[in-house]
């Protein structure tokens, strides 16, 4: 498998002042980030990027507001995935004390890695101008780098420093990590997954392991063309879509609602994903670069919001 471009970065703020979170923080980390990377990119201060001449340039739609294509092989887009994952504290997580530390991350893929100081300086900016409904202000304090094994996080930038230290920015995901590959695999669900079937979301009881790794290639095949000019990345999908069907499966999933207000619809918003652990059986070999893959991507709707995360253990 070809090394990807791909990282995940942590980000650790210092709050000045007490800083109340919602249940799930992932849509008013991502509303703050986006805000505050609009006001830090765009140059001519129009009220939408609809009609903008200077679009196809600028770094606030390729990273928040990625443009579909007029046409496509594979179907007409509405819109297309962003190139990056927002990582909020953990779930519950309802405060952080004046003193404390905000802690969340930010995965990033393909040509948005371009843009990593662009994007901390708006980061540094919105804490500066103040969090949630309280305005809390905070500052950044480090920037760390997480390795291309998943595991170990890296300083590569603190307050004090004048630029971010070089580091890698590819993953390269085995398909065949161990010498003995698993015959079973358990995924964590550290956040809740919501797979839709026709604008419908798939309750637990009728997940099954086809529609995990058919939405799973799909948010990677469409990623990798879009963000980092990869179209055959995934050639051979759909004979792996086959394959999850010879997977044997057993969902231990309770369903989690949280509600978000939608400053687009102007109104309150209950969304909800299943939470737990689900296991999954036979032969995992082919499918196990594109599941370790999606341990970075997350998968399933609201995904830039840290959505469908998962931790795989066998």
């Amino acid at each position: 498998m070809p090394a990807l471009p791909l990282a995940r970065y942590r980000f650790t703020f210092r709050m000045a002042e007490a800083l109340r979170l919602p249940d799930y923080a992932g849509s008013l980390l991502r509303g703050q980030f986006g805000a505050a990377l609009r006001r830090t990119s765009c140059m001519t201060r129009a009220t939408t990027c609809d009609g903008c001449p200077l679009r196809t340039t600028c770094p606030y739609p390729a990273i928040f507001e990625a443009p579909a294509p007029a046409a496509h092989a594979l179907q007409n887009f509405s819109h297309i995935p962003n190139p990056y994952v927002i990582e909020p504290p953990p779930l519950g997580t309802r405060a952080i004390a004046a003193g404390e530390s905000l802690q969340f991350g930010l995965v990033l893929f393909g040509r948005a890695l371009e843009h990593l100081p662009l994007i901390s300086f708006a980061l540094q900016r919105a804490a500066e101008g103040g969090l949630g409904r309280e305005r809390a202000h905070g500052t950044l304090e480090s920037l760390d780098v997480q390795d291309g094994n998943g595991t170990t996080f890296t300083c590569i930038w603190q307050a004090g420093d004048s630029a971010i230290d070089a580091h890698d920015t590819q993953v390269r995901l085995d398909p065949a990590p161990s010498s003995t590959p698993p015959a079973r695999l358990d995924l964590h669900l550290h956040t809740p997954l919501r797979l839709q079937h026709q604008g419908q979301p798939v309750r637990p009881h009728a997940l099954t392991p086809r529609k995990l790794i058919a939405d799973l290639l799909r948010r990677i095949t469409l990623l990798a063309e879009f963000h980092a000019d990869r179209p055959g990345l995934l050639a051979d999908a759909p004979a792996l879509v086959r394959h999850a069907d010879t997977l044997g499966h057993h969902p231990q999933l309770r369903w989690h609602d949280w509600s978000r207000y939608s400053s687009r619809q102007q109104r309150e918003m209950t969304l909800g994903g299943a939470l737990g652990t689900w296991t999954l059986e036979g032969e995992l070999t082919p499918l196990l670069p594109w599941l370790r893959l999606g341990e970075w991507l997350h998968v399933g709707k609201n995904a830039t919001l840290g959505m469908g995360r998962y931790v795989l253990s066998s």
